[in-house]
């Protein structure tokens, strides 16, 4: 531009728009068509077809629009985050907001970007040393009582987060640790802060039963703390399970691929590791009902069981039930003396023919050999009999005594008596007897008679 344009330009007074489209004629008409190398960030799709998207180095950045008309023709070249790509198109300034772009004519890839490149290479490495592995996630806890944030103390994220648990179980005690989650020194941060809280969990601070790392969404250079090695290990190493929740449902980080759960969004997060507490007590009520009516019922059975019983012969005939007992005693004690004899007899029998044996064999070694074996038997045989009759002598001599016990003469015995009517039936009721019935009054060394002068 020549000096006197410049004079000339500073002495008028511009409005906005005056200036913006001097500005904009200067750089169509002195630059015009140029060719770029970048990386994309910052990559939007619109429903009209139109293409947005920043195009950057190391040092700088420079925004670029694809128009749909323009773009038609170059559809096999799709555009995604992280692309290292070519651009040719025409440098000029929109309007409405006062900023120089590119309008894309034509776009040529030049690699898959520096970015993406360190992202799918970290991504492999890690993968092949096990850190992605299913096997080794853990379950979430179903009730946690302690559940720990790491992410920015600014912002929606947090206060979100916070929301969702107070609203779905305002039991639990939250502990946010606050870090940076973008910039230079955001992954040691992160890292820091999920060791921290795997040290000192139930030593300086409560024992943490989950924890969730994340942040909102953002641009993949915003995002990438969470794709950084120390960030992924940190994790990895971690006793405490780990939910990753960054950005939105459609970004993937590598704290994704490794922590035990990923969430979609941290609101999702909250959701997933608290219970409902709305649905705990429709469920702790619904329990309590369950149990009620079990207790009920089982009382009722006991009832009934009860009641049987109060019913049952022994309840009602203690004398027959006694005697029906004996009598199975003495069935039981004539079964085992037929036995007794039976197996005495059988062993005779053998003793018999195994003498006989002897007999028909006259070599004197085996004659003393098989005296000594029938010796040895005979006295095996002797013991074991002596000591199961004496066995069943003391069961006998026992349910005797219990019999005895149990009898009414042993009830007599202990200073008990039984009143009976003239006919010898036993009077149970007062209701039974009137003035001038005759009573017999049953003791343990006989009876006395009386008369009943009156009823009280």
């Amino acid at each position: 531009m020549p000096p006197d344009a410049t004079v000339s330009l500073a002495s008028k007074v511009y409005t906005v728009s005056e200036l913006t489209a001097s500005v904009r004629r200067t750089l169509e008409n002195s630059i015009g068509q140029v060719s770029v190398e970048g990386e994309i960030s910052n990559y939007r799709m619109q429903s009209s077809g139109h293409q947005y998207f920043t195009l950057k180095d190391a040092k700088a950045q420079l925004a670029c629009v694809w128009f749909a008309g323009r773009a038609s023709g170059q559809r096999s070249v799709p555009l995604s985050e992280g692309m290292a790509v070519q651009v040719r198109g025409l440098l000029t300034v929109f309007d409405a907001q006062g900023k120089y772009q590119v309008n894309v004519q034509s776009v040529q890839a030049s690699g898959a970007g520096l970015l993406q490149a360190r992202f799918e290479a970290l991504k492999r490495r890690l993968q092949e040393e096990g850190l992605f592995d299913r096997e080794r996630k853990r379950p979430l806890p179903y009730c946690p009582a302690t559940v720990a944030l790491v992410t920015s103390p600014t912002g929606s994220v947090v206060q979100d987060m916070l929301k969702v648990l107070g609203r779905r179980a305002p039991w639990v005690r939250v502990l946010v640790y606050p870090v940076r989650v973008q910039g230079q020194s955001a992954a040691g941060e992160i890292a820091e802060a999920v060791r921290f809280l795997n040290r000192e969990s139930g030593v300086t601070l409560p024992k943490m039963d989950v924890m969730i790392v994340g942040r909102g969404g953002g641009s993949v250079e915003d995002l990438w703390s969470f794709n950084e090695e120390v960030v992924a290990r940190a994790i990895f190493e971690s006793a405490i399970p780990v939910v990753s929740a960054v950005g939105h449902e459609t970004d993937f980080t590598i704290a994704d691929f490794v922590a035990d759960h990923r969430a979609p969004t941290p609101s999702v997060a909250a959701e997933m590791v608290v219970p409902d507490g709305a649905v705990l007590e429709r469920q702790v009520g619904v329990q309590g009902d369950r149990i009620e009516g079990l207790v009920q019922g089982r009382m009722a059975q006991w009832g009934q069981r009860l009641d049987f019983l109060e019913r049952s012969a022994l309840f009602r005939e203690p004398r027959a039930r006694l005697a029906e007992a004996a009598q199975r005693v003495e069935v039981r004690g004539e079964g085992l003396s037929r036995a007794v004899v039976g197996a005495l007899v059988f062993l005779g029998r053998r003793v018999e023919n195994l003498a006989a044996s002897v007999r028909a064999h006259r070599p004197d070694q085996v004659l003393a050999l098989r005296r000594q074996q029938i010796e040895a038997v005979a006295a095996r045989l002797q013991r074991v009999v002596v000591a199961g009759v004496g066995t069943q002598a003391q069961e006998l001599e026992r349910l005797r005594q219990k019999l005895v016990l149990l009898s009414p003469e042993g009830t007599l015995d202990r200073g008990y008596s039984i009143a009976l009517k003239r006919d010898g039936t036993v009077i149970r009721s007062v209701a039974e007897v009137r003035e001038g019935t005759e009573i017999v009054t049953r003791l343990r060394d006989g009876r006395v008679v009386s008369v009943v002068p009156h009823k009280v």
